[in-house]
Formats: C-alpha cells, structure tokens, sequence
C-alpha cells in the first residue's frame, strides 16, 4: 500500500471547525453521486493539533481528490457521546463513517454490528468486524528513533515522557521512546535517564486527559523539577500545555502531526514522533468512495517501511543537532525497515 510521508496540516487543522458542516459537491459530482463521508472525533476535539485533526485532514483530502466525497464532522466531548454520534451518523445515512481512537472500539463495534451494511472505520484498533475497517500503527518503531534522538541531545541526562491515559495507542509510542533511550545508554556508554515510564512494569506518569493544557503543563513541571531537558508528551491537545511553557527550560518531542506545522510552537518542537493517519485515511475513504457499495477488505497497518510512521524534520533544532547523532538515527532507521532491529511493544497491534 503507497503511502507517503505525513505533509504539513496546518491549514487543515485550524480551519477545521469551520468544515464542520458538509459542502456542496464540487463541480462534475452530482446528487447521485455523492458520497457521504463523516467522521466523529475523541474528545480531544476536531482542533487538537494531533490525532483528531491528522484523521480530518485525511478526510478533507480524500475529497479534495474525489468531487464526489461529501465530509462533515461531529464532536465527542465525552466517552459517552460515542454510541450516540455513530448512531446519529448511521441514521443520517451516511455512506463512510469514520472513528478517531482506541477508546472508541467499544462503541464502533457495537454499532457495526447493528449497520453490517454499513461501512466503518477507525484509526488505532481492529475490532474484527468485516464491515470495520482498522487502520492501525506501529508507532514504537519511530518513538525508538524519537528515544535515541532524545538521550543524544539531551544536556542533563534526563529525559521524561506522560502519556494523556495508560491505553494500547499511547504506551506503544512510550514503549518505542524508553528503548531508544536504552539503546543509546548501550551504543555509547552512558546512563540518560527515562522520567515518567517504566516498560517493564507498564508504569507511569498520566495526565487523565486529552483537552487539559494544565494538567500537560503539570506533569511538565514534574518533569523538569527532576531535571528532565527533553519532554515527550504522548496526550493530544493536553501536550500543548507542555509545548506552551517550553521556552528554553526544555525541547519538546511531539506526536502524531508534526508540532512544527500543526501548532504555534514550533520553536520548541526537536521533532515529532509522526503517526500518518491522514494519508491512511485519505486512501481508505477514497477506495470505499470508489467501490461504493462494496465493503472494504484488509486494514493498514503503518510502519517506517511504508512512511506510515516517521520522525519528522528537525527544523529550528536541525543546526543544533550533532551531525553523527542525526548519522545514527538514519542508520538505526534502515536497521529498523531491513528487520536488524525489532521494536516491541505490549501494545502494538497484533
């Protein structure tokens, strides 16, 4: 499966509230042809600069390439929205509905089952319903990359990582991150250490949220009062707490779109851990557009292989970055892609 690399999103992701409502088709689509593609967030909303808005961004270009494809959106401001958006968007018949999140499995499954006709899909889980299409990542491979990148720049020797809850898509990219770092203490001798998560007990720091900029800003404060210089907060919209009191205490490492392009702080961001949801999203819906009335079959899976997960680029950090630091990377990365490297995770998908 052609995917390419995670491209900037930010238009996308800061005008998306304005797309919440479908558009008109564009011109050479008509109302017989239209196909209707909706989409219900998680709760970290439609705007959090990571996996809500790189799944809209899917959406939105998947209709920019197909004038047929209608898109609209519906909020989840708490777990239990899911059931009822799924069911209000089964009822206004739409033809593709799409979920955002592991903590939606529950909800799209039951749904599914009720609609087998009915196409679904969702980012981060495979509930195993032929009429649910899974589009899953293998985010630690390039947390592993964030991992060893983190141990290398950092000043003080530690590092420190909080997740927004302890579920499969957040403890995979930490899982990823704290074998990096392991890696790095191997290759080179040293001892940087890893704040915030314990693979081997499946332990660690949590914000409880995905929308609480202060409570990302809390576990930030944590952090650095243990000396942390790196933080990697795997927690949406909540990260942006932690991107936003940055300044020159510490360097954030951002997840799912890069921080960069995707949010107002771009200065602090030494790279993202890129999960490619809109590139996944926008070659699933464009396929069911295609076939419509056929149901999809198989799943992504994303991996460094197919640039379905990537480092982003360094972009203000690339000139402070060591140059034999970034060589390693690379070459941990063709390891990775060739299977010289396995990266585990308890979490990744099965």
């Amino acid at each position: 499966m052609k995917i390419v690399a995670l491209v900037a999103t930010a238009g996308l992701a800061f005008a998306a509230a304005a797309c919440s409502k479908p558009e008109e088709a564009k011109p050479g689509a008509t109302a017989g042809t239209a196909y209707n593609a909706c989409m219900v967030t998680d709760t970290g909303g439609i705007d959090d600069h990571s996996f809500n808005a790189s799944t809209w961004a899917g959406m939105e270009a998947a209709k920019a390439a197909n004038s047929a494809i209608k898109t609209s959106n519906v909020a989840s401001n708490a777990l239990t929205d899911y059931e009822p958006n799924l069911t209000n968007l089964v009822n206004k018949n739409c033809d593709y509905i799409q979920a955002v999140g592991g903590l939606m499995t529950e909800a799209t499954a039951k749904v599914a089952k009720a609609n087998t006709a009915k196409q679904f899909a969702i980012v981060d889980s495979n509930p195993g319903l032929p009429n649910v299409y899974p589009l899953e990542f293998e985010t630690q491979e390039a947390a592993y990359l964030a991992g060893y990148l983190a141990a290398g720049f950092s000043k003080t020797g530690k590092v420190g990582t909080y997740g927004g809850l302890p579920i499969a898509p957040v403890t995979i990219f930490m899982d990823g991150f704290a074998d990096g770092i392991k890696k790095y203490n191997e290759v080179k001798g040293k001892n940087v250490q890893l704040l915030g998560w314990d693979k081997a007990t499946q332990k660690g720091l949590f914000a409880n949220t995905f929308t609480d900029q202060t409570a990302g800003k809390k576990q930030s404060d944590t952090l650095v009062a243990q000396g942390a210089d790196v933080i990697f907060p795997v927690a949406g919209g909540t990260g942006l707490g932690t991107a936003a009191n940055a300044g020159t205490k510490y360097a954030v490492i951002w997840v799912d779109a890069d921080g960069f392009a995707t949010t107002p702080y771009g200065s602090v961001m030494l790279t993202t851990v890129v999960k490619n949801m809109t590139d996944g999203v926008k070659e699933a819906l464009g396929k069911a557009a295609t076939q419509k009335g056929t149901l999809l079959t198989g799943g992504f899976k994303g991996t460094l292989a197919n640039k379905g997960v990537s480092l982003a680029p360094y972009h203000d950090f690339d000139s402070k970055i060591d140059a034999g630091l970034k060589a390693e990377v690379e070459a941990l990365k063709a390891d990775i892609i060739s299977g010289k490297i396995k990266v585990e995770s308890p979490s990744q998908p099965k």
